[in-house]
């Protein structure tokens, strides 16, 4: 015994010294980052976890988890059970509402075949509701209540009660060592119930189905074992929840459909925001092949070389396609009529919640949606960028294809000149209010020759202008929306909901009159439709890039240019052309004199603007992105041996997405200088720009600290180092790592003042506690006398 005892503790030993061995500060740094990225994991995770909790409570369980849970209706109880079980209906009603976007704002006779499947979907949801509120409002009122039995009051005291002597463990007790603890317990926990076994539980289905060399190839194994894993869990939890109401375990049950749906929202969520624009992305890139002479086989092996980083750029790609679309969308709603775009769901409206239709609605509604999603969204792609492709290289065969070949060793590096025309040139054009209005008016202009051409001015726009140039035919008018615009089952309901939330604003939709042969002259509408935006997608990938190949020829002649470049100048000066033109329509009815004055404030405005972005767009990032060089990049990719090499135009578009961040972290910061002078140049605008106080307020200070940032370590480590007589290798360490060690220095800095302030107001905190015995109020009279101006702010005093 006393033997395999000895053994037992020589090996642990034997592992813990080759632990220690292997652990090198590479190693260390690598578990350190490791082990943060868990806990953050961890924290995340028990969030949504109380998140997703507390939407189960106040959205209500789904019908089929609240099932089979039988309760007597007697004498009293029975009118306060159905009191709850109309309330109930009530609830669900107005929740489930945008969990069905099929039927909101639909008008009889747009599309007869879905409106009738809605409607049965309709009649089968309330029969099923009807039979499970009557016989389940009593326990699920009790559920709810159990769910609730936590008491907010005393999560706020223990917050309370979590002070630093208590985190630090300076208060004497154990409560310190309690918190590790549990801190390294729930860290065990989530790693093995959340990773371990499901990845395990996949690792064994794919061997079994001998899916294990596809897996392999796709470079990502860990994440597609870990998710079929899920997929699997999710599989056997609703089995055995079945199961368990087959048997009448009620607990059982309802743990594992609780359960079941923390896994489905979980993989709902994943495919949403993960996979969803990863196939768009590859989308986007698949039919744009041709656009930049490339073929599937270099896409192919930009894949084996870096997945990681290719799948990335593909994610990233299809985000910004999915959220200019859903703009594009938005913008579509305020111009055409509330009820036409029915089949799409109101990101703006107060009623959806994708995490209540994400934990009501089954599992094969929500495929249903994935699919159809991606073939609107495959669709418009092919028309807006295949076709016309196809079209350009048929009409110009020497336009194509775009010059955007990346080079290790270019002086510019296009990826980031990418990132900074995605952040910036694009959201710095369709922020600008005029902008916007453009593009809205190009809509409405659009939507009302369409509506005049195919009789369908009032199933686009509505019957508002129509009613005030025929009010002599109210009656037809009134037996057409009588016969077209019945609204659908529960609609009402959700119409008064929306006008108590909107405070009397629009519905969910409005009336239309219906002209003959409809469902032709919508096809006819929808062909015209396809005809604009293959047209609009032409122009946008041909006059921008023509605009900036000609301007950029005067300046480089026939060298060939990245063709971002070229297309964010050509944008922008196609954008400064429509604006000088609709400024001068608009100035023209004024007169000439006004014309003048008008160009003279305007020059010294351009004048003032050209200074402010010389200095913020210009000067700063430049020193920030070259100090963010020499700290951070040149340490990590240069050897000691040889000489880093700076290129200007990098440094700048990496500074300028650098700046972008610290200025969205600045703002939502707290407040301190920095903070308030940006805010006072954002609301002052271009129109009363402030020359003197942004030179004086921002852009000094800024380039100040940026400079003395930028030369006192180059003065220190090639002026005074020298001259202490050291060798050369001993300089060229020192030029070489003296920006990240003072960068070390000031955050040490920063962290050892934070936590002496955190120290002092422990001693306070603890010295208050201790010797303080009471407070009182005494009055605070003024020197001067003035009557009734006296205050009673408090006094603290000793006793």
């Amino acid at each position: 015994m006393v033997g395999s005892s000895t053994s037992y503790c020589m090996s642990y030993l034997q592992v813990l010294v080759y632990w220690l061995c292997e652990l090198t500060t590479d190693t260390a740094i690598r578990y350190s980052v490791h082990g943060c990225f868990v806990v953050t994991c961890t924290l995340c995770a028990f969030i949504s976890l109380v998140w997703l909790r507390e939407q189960i409570v106040h959205g209500g369980a789904p019908q089929w988890l609240e099932q089979n849970q039988q309760q007597p209706l007697n004498g009293v109880g029975q009118q306060n059970e159905a009191q709850a079980a109309v309330n109930g209906g009530v609830e669900n009603a107005v929740l489930d509402q945008p969990a069905n976007p099929a039927a909101e704002n639909v008008v009889v006779g747009e599309n007869p075949e879905i409106q009738e499947e809605q409607v049965d979907e309709e009649e089968e949801d309330n029969e099923d509701e009807e039979d499970a509120v009557v016989e389940d409002a009593a326990d699920a009122n009790n559920g709810a209540q159990d769910d609730m039995n936590w008491n907010a009051l005393e999560w706020d005291r223990a917050a309370e009660e979590l002070t630093w002597e208590r985190m630090l463990g300076l208060d004497g007790s154990l409560v310190f060592l309690e918190h590790v603890f549990w801190v390294v317990s729930l860290n065990t926990l989530f790693i093995l119930v959340f990773a371990f076994c499901p990845y395990h539980i996949g690792h064994f289905s794919i061997v079994g189905l001998g899916f294990e060399e596809y897996v392999q190839a796709s470079h990502f194994e860990g994440l597609i074992t870990t998710i079929v894993g899920y997929v699997l869990l999710a599989v056997t939890l609703i089995v055995c929840h079945g199961l368990a109401a087959l048997v009448k375990f009620q607990r059982s049950r309802r743990l594992l459909g609780v359960c079941y749906i923390v896994v489905k929202v979980s993989l709902l969520v994943v495919v949403e925001i993960g996979v969803f624009p990863l196939i768009c992305g590859w989308w986007l890139d698949i039919c744009s092949l041709e656009m930049f002479d490339a073929t599937l086989k270099d896409r192919e092996l930009s894949f084996q070389s870096a997945p990681g980083t290719t799948m990335f750029l593909h994610w990233l790609v299809g985000m910004v396609y999915v959220f200019y679309f859903a703009s594009f969308i938005l913008l579509l709603r305020e111009v055409l009529r509330p009820g036409v775009l029915w089949f799409l769901r109101n990101l703006n409206d107060p009623d959806f919640n994708p995490v209540q239709e994400m934990i009501h609605l089954p599992i094969y509604r929500h495929l249903r949606r994935f699919i159809l999603s991606v073939i609107v969204f495959g669709s418009i792609v092919l028309l807006m960028l295949w076709l016309p492709i196809r079209i350009i290289k048929y009409l110009l065969p020497n336009f194509l294809p775009y010059n955007v070949m990346l080079y290790s060793d270019a002086p510019v590096s296009e990826l980031s000149l990418e990132l900074l025309l995605l952040q910036v040139v694009l959201p710095a054009l369709l922020e600008q209010g005029h902008t916007r209005q453009w593009l809205k008016g190009l809509v409405r202009a659009w939507t009302v020759t369409a509506g005049y051409l195919l009789d369908l001015h009032s199933y686009l726009l509505g019957d508002q202008e129509e009613n005030e140039n025929n009010a002599n035919q109210q009656p037809n008018n009134q037996h057409a929306r009588n016969n077209n615009a019945i609204p659908v089952v529960g609609e009402g309901l959700h119409a008064a909901h929306q006008a108590i939330l909107q405070q009397g604003g629009p519905v969910g939709f409005q009336p239309y009159r219906r002209p003959l042969k409809f469902p032709l002259r919508i096809f006819l509408l929808i062909v015209f439709m396809c005809i604009t935006l293959l047209i609009a997608s032409l122009i946008c990938l041909t006059l921008p890039v023509f605009a900036g190949r000609w301007l950029m020829s005067f300046w480089t002649g026939t060298a060939k240019i990245h063709e971002l470049y070229t297309a964010a100048c050509g944008l922008y000066v196609c954008w400064l052309t429509i604006r000088a033109v609709t400024v001068l329509v608009a100035w023209m009815p004024q007169g000439r004199r006004v014309i003048f004055q008008k160009v003279r404030e305007w020059s010294l405005m351009i004048m003032k603007t050209l200074i402010v972005a010389i200095l913020l767009a210009g000067v700063v990032p430049l020193l920030l992105g070259l100090l963010f060089e020499l700290v951070i990049v040149a340490p990590l990719r240069v050897p000691l041996d040889q000489t880093p090499l700076f290129y200007p135009w990098q440094d700048w578009a990496l500074g300028v997405l650098h700046a972008k961040i610290i200025a969205a972290i600045t703002l939502m910061g707290p407040q301190w200088w920095l903070k308030t002078v940006i805010e006072q140049v954002y609301a002052n605008g271009i129109r009363n720009i402030d020359l003197h106080f942004i030179i004086r307020k921002l852009a000094a200070p800024v380039i100040s600290v940026l400079l003395l940032s930028l030369c006192v370590p180059y003065i220190i480590a090639s002026g005074v180092v020298p001259l202490l007589g050291v060798t050369a290798e001993m300089q060229n360490l020192v030029q070489r790592r003296i920006y990240p060690f003072l960068l070390m220095v000031v955050v040490l800095m920063g962290i050892l003042s934070f936590q002496v302030r955190q120290f002092k107001r422990l001693y306070e905190h603890i010295k208050n506690d201790k010797y303080l015995v009471g407070q009182r109020l005494v009055n605070y009279e003024r020197k001067s006398g003035k009557p009734g101006t006296s205050t009673t702010p408090p006094q603290s005093s000793q006793e």
